[in-house]
């Protein structure tokens, strides 16, 4: 131990750059309603201009299906009648960064159909559109794949494909929850789930087209119902499901600029 401190010492004496974050926006949805400084409903179908959210998706999305409740942020999926309902929220033009860590602390809904995620879309989106704005995936599940995570990256390079991913097993992953965390520096996009490493994304050429993630990104939480990824087929034995959200966490490293 008497080692470890004088080491310590020494690299403060020498001026040794000690690697620190600093948390610059936290959301724990506490309270009984969404904070509207922080975030922002998105609602409907994606029609005319994005029918089916461009996945050909079911859900309508609707403020009625947020809510904050118990110290989560609470996303339900339901069926009434014929239509499927939904939430959705986002950080748009409200908190938005470039460079950072964010940690999201989530229980994911089980069943056939659903497909939650949190993820992350370049802020420049309404200007140069999709997959030129990028994307990143900090967390998607399928409940087709019941015991799978995936975090992926989507580039104009893979033309909005999902080439950049990476699918991790995790036994009973919906039973409790979990972290998952993203952190992104100018030259590498790394996950992890519960402070395990599960992919590192840096291509060896990085331009506009492979790596369009040097510009500022906003949050995105949602549950989605069927689609491309998340169906075809949805259980609708299984509604009303809910995702929760604990908390959002966003840090920066204190020299970062």
């Amino acid at each position: 131990m008497k080692n470890r401190i004088s080491i310590f010492g020494l690299f403060l004496l020498i001026g040794f750059p000690l690697t620190a974050q600093e948390l610059i926006w936290e959301e724990n949805f506490d309270g009984n309603s969404l904070n509207m400084e922080n975030w922002s409903y998105e609602t409907g179908d994606g029609c005319p201009d994005l029918c089916g959210w461009g996945n050909n998706e079911r859900q309508i999305y609707s403020k009625d299906y947020v809510a904050v409740k118990d110290g989560n942020l609470v996303i339900t999926a339901n069926k009434i009648g014929d239509a499927y309902y939904s939430g959705k929220v986002n950080t748009k033009d409200k908190f938005e960064f470039q460079y950072g860590t964010v940690e999201v602390r989530a229980k994911l809904p089980d069943g056939h159909g659903l497909w939650p995620a949190i993820w992350m879309l370049g802020a420049n989106i309404n200007e140069v559109g999709w997959p030129a704005s990028g994307e990143i995936d900090i967390m998607e599940f399928v409940g087709r794949q019941p015991d799978t995570i995936h975090n992926a990256l989507h580039t104009p390079a893979s033309h909005g494909n999902t080439e950049n991913i990476k699918t991790t097993p995790i036994e009973n992953v919906t039973s409790d929850f979990h972290v998952f965390k993203m952190n992104w520096t100018k030259d590498a996009i790394t996950f992890y789930i519960d402070d395990k490493k599960t992919y590192v994304f840096s291509p060896s050429e990085k331009n506009e087209k492979t790596y369009p993630y040097r510009q500022p990104f906003y949050l995105l939480l949602n549950l989605a119902v069927g689609g491309n990824f998340g169906g075809p087929e949805v259980d609708d034995s299984i509604f009303p499901k809910q995702f929760l959200i604990d908390y959002v966490k966003v840090y920066k490293y204190q020299d970062s600029k």
